[in-house]
């Protein structure tokens, strides 16, 4: 066992490294299967030092939820910027800055976190709190900022801190 935990430091990172590869070529031979666990093996190998406190996932059928509910949020929030952007006036909108408490200590979680908001259109995560307790997101309609922050703490926070922490 512990061969292969030399070998394979980041088991999960190698996987997602391979298909990584494989989706960038965009063609599946046996060359490319093999040269992307090559890149699975090696980058995670030679990366191992500089993470001696890697995150533990504390449930995998929480990642996938999460996952789902990211992609459904992006799909969504596409539609409701294009009905805003094509729309409404701009007298009428409301662009704003939404601070958002967390309660995430894991950097891995806040940096995920970060990431989901800045990917769903609309939103953009432009700062962290010096202490890491909160975030300044701004937002391209906030007529009720609260809302919005509640929405982001329930929706996302909740589901990574079970993930996470």
């Amino acid at each position: 066992m512990k061969l292969l935990a030399r070998i394979f430091p980041h088991p999960h990172l190698t996987i997602l490294l391979t298909v990584v590869w494989l989706l960038m070529v965009n063609k599946f031979s046996l060359n490319s299967l093999v040269f992307g666990l090559f890149l699975g093996i090696v980058i995670p190998f030679l990366t191992r030092p500089y993470w001696p406190d890697r995150p533990q996932l504390l449930s995998w059928p929480r990642v996938v939820e999460y996952v789902l509910v990211v992609l459904w949020d992006i799909v969504v929030a596409n539609f409701i910027v294009a009905r805003i952007v094509l729309f409404k006036p701009n007298a009428k909108r409301s662009p704003g800055w939404v601070c958002v408490p967390i309660e995430l200590r894991a950097p891995e979680a806040i940096t995920v976190l970060a990431g989901t908001i800045t990917m769903t259109p609309g939103t953009l995560t432009a700062d962290l709190s010096d202490e890491g307790h909160c975030l300044l997101i701004h937002c391209l309609d906030a007529p009720d900022p609260a809302a919005i922050r509640d929405e982001i703490k329930q929706r996302y926070e909740r589901r990574l801190k079970e993930i996470f922490e």
